[in-house]
């Protein structure tokens, strides 16, 4: 490993790992998911058999620990290339399967079709041609995704420099320091319509010029990498899968500011993810790529990771700026904004993790190819944490424009165990929900406002029809009011206020002036919050308040829960019309609150159950029945 000096060693090096990669293509190749899912579900112990059984075969082949493919629902994941051939996914790995694994289809060239999930389009032989990026095609999952940002996640090893500039990593930096002026580089990305992806949406390359025309220095550029929401791993899946691309795109951002240091602001709670960016940072540092004269030019740069607490305040950009300077993380009020006055008072740039890792693709294939991706308004990609009520949850990138329900119908393969969807929540914990009736709608930053949610930093919860959306509400606003840093009093009083009557009608003694109550609240906080956490910390009540009133209505109103989540509100009751006696339920019951002869209908000793609804999952029948506590079903009666 050497020093980078001048653009003639950085066309060494490129050639260098080009070779590398040509070599590695005609050997079979092992790619094991070790993202943080991965790890958990066992690819460690995946990868320590997998290499185990290379040596025992004497196997000439590439074994690459990647970052997160997407597949979480899938984890562990293990992949066969052999060369010339489509790239195999074996999905819920067990250990024992990985000598069969092994055998089979690296040794005999057979696919073991009962464990294989499927085939992803080898790099190069994407069928479309204007995205110059490899492609997944074959799989549903990937069917409907355009991966820009996530295009080495998967592919590469993050701990690994030269299999990132393989792929053309760096290229992008390269191109602005030996052919672009910065105003050249902040046009292009203006050109490009890139909006920040940390959930605000603003115009990346005019936040760039604000920054670039302070007259002040020394500038800051920042990454925030605090990603906080409930359900929420996209940064950290990029971090861990693909981090040089985050280092050269803050790199690209810098030369076009006319900063000479930055911080990436990434919280403790993510080790794996500081990990990867540790040893990425030192690798760009012993190439030249960061540092003093940045191949042979007089641009110099450099990076510090910065480890945060885990406040979720600090995602608001002066909260975290204050965090760097080693105060409390509270937001302060704007303008200044930071691009004049940020960090220590001085010019400072901050952007998300996606904005920064989609930066070089927009340099390397021009603007006009990033803006023909997704919508007018919203160009580009869209990445998301699909999680909840949904079967195959995992990490996706889909062009700006696709629909909710193409989203979660045709990626996510809908709501499992033929339940009914209920909800979708986007924007994280200072989103809102939407029901059925929007599913419909564009995914892009002013469709979803207009229907009544966010586009937030790109998490999504789905969630069905045994969801109370009270409980719903509640379980946001809890970590919302929880994570308020106090300073305002519009935020500290009014979320716990709201806290308050929430739990109110969650307990059944809620009234109808309690509606208008918290309404009153919301906009109040809305109006004179400090800060976003504030301000947002309504959205998911008010949403839910907007498309599920009536549920509201009948806590307060019945004393019901009809989701039969709430406590006291609700009690199971056999519909002996639909129950044919099978028995299923009696076994799992753990009051034995459950009685009936075989092929007769059964009853529920009210007295014994304790609402655990174990009985009302495992009917197949829908014989078991959500009833409000104080009322019979007719068939009971009749029963």
């Amino acid at each position: 490993m050497r020093k980078l000096a001048s653009t003639a060693d950085w066309m060494d090096l490129y050639q260098q790992a080009q070779n590398k990669l040509a070599h590695q293509r005609t050997l079979p190749t092992v790619y094991i998911g070790m993202g943080t899912c991965g790890i958990a579900a066992g690819a460690g112990e995946i990868e320590a058999i997998a290499r185990q059984e290379l040596r025992r075969h004497n196997l000439q082949a590439n074994l690459i620990p990647v970052g997160c493919i997407g597949m979480c629902f899938k984890e562990p994941l293990m992949d066969i290339q052999l060369p010339g051939w489509p790239r195999v996914t074996y999905a819920n790995v067990k250990p024992e399967a990985v000598p069969e694994i092994i055998q089979n289809h690296l040794l005999g060239g057979k696919i073991i079709e009962k464990r294989a999930l499927g085939q992803l389009t080898e790099p190069g032989q994407q069928k479309n041609k204007t995205i110059p990026l490899p492609e997944y095609t074959e799989l549903p999952f990937y069917q409907k995704q355009t991966r820009i940002a996530l295009r080495n996640c998967g592919l590469i090893n993050p701990e690994d420099i030269e299999s990132y500039i393989a792929q053309d990593g760096y290229q992008a930096l390269v191109k602005v320091l030996t052919s672009m002026t910065p105003e050249e580089v902040i046009e292009e990305v203006k050109n490009s319509g890139l909006r920040g992806r940390g959930g605000a949406g603003f115009q990346t390359g005019i936040k760039w010029e604000f920054c670039q025309r302070s007259p002040k220095t020394p500038k800051f550029v920042i990454c925030n990498a605090d990603e906080g929401d409930p359900g929420a791993f996209m940064d950290r899946s990029i971090l861990e899968g693909d981090p040089h691309s985050v280092i050269e795109g803050m790199l690209i951002a810098a030369y076009a500011i006319g900063a000479n240091y930055g911080y990436i602001y990434c919280r403790a709670e993510y080790p794996l993810a500081i990990k990867r960016l540790q040893i990425a940072l030192d690798q760009a540092r012993r190439y030249g790529l960061l540092g003093e004269n940045i191949l042979g030019t007089d641009f110099s740069f450099d990076l510090e990771l910065y480890e945060g607490a885990g406040a979720f305040v600090c995602g608001e950009e002066t909260a975290l700026i204050a965090s760097i300077e080693g105060r409390r993380g509270e937001p302060r009020p704007r303008p200044p904004f930071p691009a004049i006055s940020g960090l220590w008072k001085q010019p400072s740039n901050v952007n998300n993790v996606k904005s920064y890792a989609l930066t070089p693709q927009i340099i390397l294939h021009g603007a006009e190819w990033f803006s023909k991706v997704g919508t007018p308004r919203s160009p580009g990609t869209a990445i998301f944490a699909l999680t909840g009520q949904v079967r195959h949850t995992g990490l996706i990138e889909v062009p700006m424009g696709i629909t909710l329900r193409e989203i979660i119908y045709e990626i996510g393969g809908g709501i499992p165990k033929k339940k009914q969807f209920k909800a979708v929540q986007t924007g994280g914990p200072l989103g809102g929900c939407l029901p059925e009736s929007a599913l419909d709608t564009p995914v892009d930053f002013d469709s979803l406002v207009q229907a009544g949610a966010t586009m937030g930093s790109g998490g999504m919860i789905v969630v069905d029809q045994d969801t109370c959306m009270v409980e719903f509400a509640k379980y946001f606003l809890t970590f919302a009011t929880a994570e308020s840093c106090g300073k305002c009093i519009p935020c500290r009083m009014g979320g716990q206020r709201m806290l308050e009557i929430l739990s109110r009608i969650a307990l059944g003694q809620g009234t109808l002036t309690d509606l208008d109550e918290i309404e009153y609240i919301a906009r109040n906080m809305r109006e004179a919050s400090l800060c976003a956490l504030g301000q947002l910390t309504p959205g998911p009540v008010m949403a839910a308040l907007r498309f599920f009133r009536a549920e509201y209505e009948s806590h307060i109103l019945d004393k019901f829960c009809p989701a039969g989540v709430c406590q006291g509100m609700f009690r199971y009751e056999i519909n002996t019309l639909n129950c044919a006696g099978c028995g299923l339920c009696i076994k799992p019951c753990p009051q034995q609150a459950i009685d009936g002869k075989k092929k007769e209908p059964h009853t529920i000793d009210q007295i014994r159950c304790i609402r655990c609804g174990v009985c009302y999952e495992v009917c197949n029948l829908n014989a078991i029945e959500i009833q409000p506590a104080h009322k019979q079903t007719a068939a009971s009666e009749a029963g």
